[in-house]
């Protein structure tokens, strides 16, 4: 995964910047947009995998 070489305090500074730039009121937005799209690809990947895994046999 791209993230696993952050770390904690990593973390903690990417989201102080988020909090700066686009404030406490849009944080929450912004996240839920995030997992959604994160979700999204998620199931996409697994439809693809599925697709290839049948054409296999």
């Amino acid at each position: 995964m791209m993230f696993s070489n952050i770390g904690f305090p990593g973390l903690i500074l990417i989201l102080i910047v988020a909090l700066i730039v686009f404030g406490p009121n849009k944080l929450p937005e912004i996240g839920r947009a995030f997992g959604t799209t994160l979700k999204e690809f998620k199931n996409a990947s697994q439809d693809i995998m599925s697709d290839h895994n049948k054409k296999k046999q």
